[in-house]
């Protein structure tokens, strides 16, 4: 399916959504639509990867926006993907929706800098088997690096009750925030463990931005959230 708005002289986006419907991918994309037309793109949303390994048309994307969990990619696909980034095409998503895609392609993850671990939740006796048994309270914690990025530039510390992503990552991350996972006396670990949960990443000429808050649209909606995730897209962009 595809979703065009009405042409402009602007740029091109491209949404693709899909995967787990946990992560509302539709509901998800939908809320940023507007954002993204109102600041001067072409909008096209697809529900597959296919478009990837469409190079013509990948040549004219300026924005790649994904929200697509725990599903496939095929390689021509993914190669698209990575050399539309590689020529300059911004990659921008959050939550599993980038961070937890395909896992069994290890050059998809090297691309992105993090994968999705694990989001450790309630004590095993308050578990109902609901989502909400790993909705947490915890703190996003902006870095140094933060303080004068254009994403992050005026945004503080704070605090959400959700998933709260353990991420396994490397250090050519630019990380603008992190979240520490404490020990509880049932954890296995022994000591904190910090992750990224905001960064960004250069990849040949293009940008890449993740965020890894965003489990449903009611993060999303938050303040702080939001504008995180509008200004990672616009300064992923080419």
């Amino acid at each position: 399916m595809t979703d065009h708005s009405p042409t402009t002289p602007g740029k091109t986006a491209l949404v693709v959504r899909g995967g787990w419907d946990g992560h509302q991918p539709v509901e998800a994309t939908e809320l940023f639509l507007p954002f993204l037309r109102d600041n001067g793109y072409d909008v096209r949303v697809e529900e597959s990867t296919a478009v990837y390994a469409d190079e013509a048309y990948m040549r004219t994307v300026d924005l790649i926006v994904q929200s697509n969990t725990m599903t496939s990619i095929q390689w021509e696909e993914f190669l698209g993907l990575r050399a539309a980034v590689e020529r300059g095409t911004g990659l921008a998503g959050w939550h599993g929706g980038i961070a937890d895609s395909y896992r069994d392609n290890s050059d998809y993850l090297q691309l992105i800098g993090g994968q999705f671990a694990s989001h450790p939740g309630k004590h095993p006796d308050e578990r109902t088997g609901e989502q909400s048994d790993n909705y947490m309270p915890h703190t996003i914690e902006m870095t140094a690096l933060a303080a004068d990025h254009p994403i992050t530039q005026g945004v503080s510390d704070f605090e959400l009750v959700t998933e709260q992503y353990w991420v396994l990552h490397d250090d050519y991350n630019d990380v603008l925030a992190t979240t520490t996972q404490a020990v509880r006396p049932w954890d296995p670990w022994k000591r904190p463990i910090t992750s990224p949960a905001i960064w960004t990443r250069l990849w040949g000429e293009g940008r890449i931005f993740v965020s890894t808050p965003g489990h449903r649209v009611e993060i999303l909606q938050d303040d702080n959230v939001r504008t995180i995730i509008e200004r990672g897209m616009l300064w992923a962009s080419r």
